[in-house]
């Protein structure tokens, strides 16, 4: 029976904790169980607060409401205007960075960028002198094709005079 025993007793004294163990788990159950406790009692103490307060609530409600939104549209508006001002720093670093030709992150699709733009600038403008050029020579072909019409017209002007004389 002793040996049956044995691996059983053994079995229970490998399986159970060690005292540092023990004593982590007790550490954190204490811990725990005041920190649930005090969790507890400020909701309990938030709950009667609320309702000490809830009378004097609905009777200043008429001046707390538009109070609490100017508050709130005043806090909105300097984190917005703050946001901004990290924004503006943020891009002027960028661009310091990209001046002092330290490749900041995006640079490479900036040139890209800038480089497409010139090429269709330049395509633009070969297209603008070809277009200028064109209307130029329409210009000086319709002259001789109104002076040409205008000697056309005289003859049949001098006739029109002769026979009406």
């Amino acid at each position: 029976m002793s040996d049956q025993q044995t691996p059983m007793s053994q079995r229970l004294q490998d399986s159970a904790p060690s005292s540092g163990q023990a004593i982590r788990f007790l550490t954190a159950a204490t811990i725990g169980g005041v920190l649930l406790g005090l969790s507890g009692l400020t909701l309990t103490g938030t709950v009667i607060s609320l309702i000490i307060v809830t009378p004097v609530l609905v009777l200043f409600s008429p001046i707390l409401i538009p109070a609490g939104i100017v508050l709130f549209l005043v806090t909105a508006g300097f984190l917005f205007a703050g946001a901004c001002g990290v924004a503006a720093l943020a891009a002027l670093a960028w661009i310091y960075n990209y001046v002092a030709g330290k490749h900041p992150p995006g640079s490479e699709q900036l040139d890209y960028a800038r480089m497409r733009i010139e090429s269709k600038a330049r395509d633009v403008k070969e297209r603008a002198k070809d277009y200028g050029n064109q209307v130029q020579q329409k210009t000086q072909e319709q002259p001789k094709t109104q002076e040409q019409q205008k000697t056309q017209e005289q003859p049949k002007t001098q006739e029109a005079s002769v026979k009406g004389s």
